[in-house]
């Protein structure tokens, strides 16, 4: 890709799209190296929170959910209404039974949910574990 192209002298004067790489990467399974490519992208524009968002989602397909914990914390530090970060973390949180942190970010996604045909899945799925979560804690002996 583009990396080793400049690693290795590639006679090309264009500007490497890291992103868009990080992007290819990911979607053929090599999370490894889209991470290296979205860090140079990040370099290159240090407060590009897809890029950094993007980072969290390839850690967390690499199973480093520390890592993506961190990441998304790091995104909403510096855009509080990041929608894709609260979905992303809340659904980390909830995997580690951590429900009572997972609500809010639930809720703050469905505040300001992305629209269009690729977010509508996310939303419902949002929505509906949002409902689960609300309804279990009224039940007698419920979170």
């Amino acid at each position: 890709m583009a990396f080793w192209k400049k690693l290795f002298g590639s006679r090309d004067e264009e500007k490497v799209d890291y992103y868009r790489e990080g992007l290819e990467l990911m979607q053929a399974g090599q999370y490894h190296e889209a991470v290296t490519s979205f860090r140079l992208a990040l370099r290159d524009n240090p407060n590009d929170q897809a890029t950094a968002q993007q980072i969290a989602i390839a850690y967390t397909r690499i199973g480093l959910t520390d890592e993506a914990v961190r990441a998304y914390r790091g995104v909403l530090e510096r855009d509080p209404e990041a929608s894709g970060a609260h979905y992303g973390l809340a659904f980390l949180l909830l995997r580690e039974g951590r429900v009572a942190e997972a609500v809010p970010h639930l809720r703050a996604f469905l505040a300001r949910p992305p629209e269009g045909p690729e977010a509508r899945a996310h939303v419902e799925h949002a929505r509906e574990t949002l409902a689960e979560l609300e309804a279990s804690a009224s039940e007698p002996g419920g979170a």
